[in-house]
């Protein structure tokens, strides 16, 4: 081996830690790319759930996602990965096996060249922002220990059919559907599943579901931050390879959310006369999961229309349709994931369908598989049946994945509530995280305290001719006459205080 390869520098030479087929650009960007999908869960999902919903509800919504993380990774290394991408056993699903193996993990990918360390590690951070987004329907009011038995059977029974069918050898990948990185594996799966198990978990409490307003806009902008920037390993880690179709993938997948942005914003001023913050997140999410399934088989124009779709059409259903719809209203969908998630997702997929361009396609799938092409070049160029074949193919596939999502999480669901009930109690719904987990996520008076000093002061008692200004603890009530000077009034309080904290 070292004859064969003299002439190459010493760190390009093979070796028993770098085998010949290793492509070690190839192995440092997958390796980033997953990192940075799972900087989307964590701490990116973690911040935006925690920060997006109602104070009291903040702890239990960021640890849910937390914990769905740590889950789907033991699941996914024991099982997962390879019912999800093993040997063939049935069109829908793969054999059963753990990816744990050093002469496995080790070995290259059958695809592409880097270990299948990294493939597993990359297609594990999908599946647990997958679980993670279809949370978001769920916030504020699904019990705990349901949902630690909800990861991973829906994980087992719903997510790796999926990803099978589509990304393994299923009968979707064989027949040539376009889904470049997860608009249909990922997010129709996740939002019809979402607004499933909405359905099974029941509501919120009532006066939580008419006031829930977000704790800190701040920090969940920082969570939004996380996921638009590591969505650029989200789709442009899927070619598993350091080229081209990545680079495409990438521009294409900014260019198509900050017009989804811009969109989804202007609609807002349009008809609500002021701009919203978390409107502009929703337009950001939607054009992130409209791109996805294309992002590396269409031009950067197409991207562009696809974003201008993404922040209009969803934003239509979940502003306009959901709040006319008595069946929306009907089933209480947190963080409206299934508008962001399978509306756009599915959007996605049928606009790939129309705009995926033939070279790219060939470029990203080889030259031997069936794909495309999409549907405007059909008319433009030709052969029009195969465009018109392609998109039946995505309708396809759009009606397998959420068939499968609905029948599969509603078994789940009625499994595990055998069990355990999957809404809390209304007492515990009524106060929150602390009910929920013995924690808060503020502590904002001292060391935590729950019953912080109150002062009952009027303001304006300092400038009306009031006779008495009253101060009141749990044990104690002060009067004080506004006759004094108000430097004493003033000095007195800061005694009070001081005394009080000690």
């Amino acid at each position: 081996m070292n004859e064969t390869f003299t002439d190459l520098p010493h760190g390009l030479r093979p070796d028993i830690a770098s085998p010949e087929w290793l492509n070690k650009g190839d192995n440092a960007w997958e390796l980033i790319a997953a990192a940075m999908v799972g900087l989307q869960s964590v701490p990116g999902l973690v911040i935006l759930y925690g920060s997006m919903v109602k104070k009291k509800w903040a702890v239990n919504s960021s640890f849910m996602a937390l914990y769905a993380f740590a889950a789907v990774l033991i699941c996914w290394v024991l099982w997962g990965h390879q019912l999800s991408f093993g040997h063939h056993m049935t069109p829908i699903l793969g054999r059963p096996g753990v990816a744990m193996d050093q002469k496995y993990l080790l070995h290259r990918e059958k695809h592409y060249f880097v270990p299948q360390a990294d493939y597993v590690f990359y297609q594990f951070a999908f599946a647990a922002i997958n679980v993670i987004l279809l949370a978001g329907s769920l916030l504020g009011r699904m019990n705990f220990y349901a949902w630690m038995g909800f990861v991973p059977l829906w994980l087992t029974f719903s997510y790796t059919i999926g990803a099978f069918t589509i990304w393994g050898s299923g009968f979707l990948d064989d027949v040539g559907i376009i889904d470049f990185s997860g608009g249909y594996v990922i997010h129709l799966s996740s939002g019809v599943a979402g607004f499933t198990a909405a359905y099974w978990v029941g509501p919120r409490h009532s006066h939580d579901r008419q006031h829930f307003p977000p704790n800190n806009i701040i920090h969940m902008l920082g969570g939004a931050g996380f996921l638009w920037l590591g969505w650029t390993g989200f789709n442009g880690g899927s070619p598993m390879s350091v080229g081209p179709i990545a680079a495409l993938a990438i521009l294409n997948t900014h260019i198509c959310t900050a017009t989804s942005l811009l969109v989804w914003l202007s609609l807002d001023m349009a008809l609500y006369k002021k701009s919203s913050v978390i409107g502009a997140v929703q337009g950001m999410i939607t054009g992130l999961v409209c791109i996805t399934p294309g992002a590396g088989v269409v031009e950067p124009w197409a991207a562009i229309i696809m974003g201008i779709m993404s922040g209009s059409i969803p934003w239509y259903t979940m502003m306009v349709l959901h709040r006319r719809s008595a069946f929306f209203q009907s089933v209480d969908d947190t963080l409206g994931v299934f508008h962001t998630h399978a509306v756009a997702g599915l959007l996605g997929g049928l606009l790939s369908g129309i705009l995926a361009k033939p070279r790219l396609l060939r470029m990203f799938y080889g030259e031997t598989k069936n794909h495309g092409p999409g549907l405007l070049y059909a008319i433009i160029e030709g052969p029009f049946h195969r465009g018109v074949r392609q998109m039946l193919l995505q309708l396809l596939g759009a009606a397998f994945i959420t068939v499968w999502n609905v029948a599969m999480t509603s078994l789940i669901c009625i499994f595990i509530s055998r069990f355990v009930n999957l809404r809390m109690d209304e007492e515990d719904l009524e106060i929150g995280d602390d009910a929920v987990h013995g924690e808060e996520a503020y502590a904002l008076w001292g060391d935590g305290e729950r019953h912080p000093f109150q002062f009952r002061i009027n303001p304006r008692d300092f400038v009306r001719s009031a006779n008495t200004i009253d101060i009141g603890t749990k044990s104690m009530k002060i009067s004080i006459s506004n006759k004094f000077p108000r430097f004493h009034v003033h000095f007195f309080f800061t005694l009070v205080v001081c005394g009080y904290f000690g």
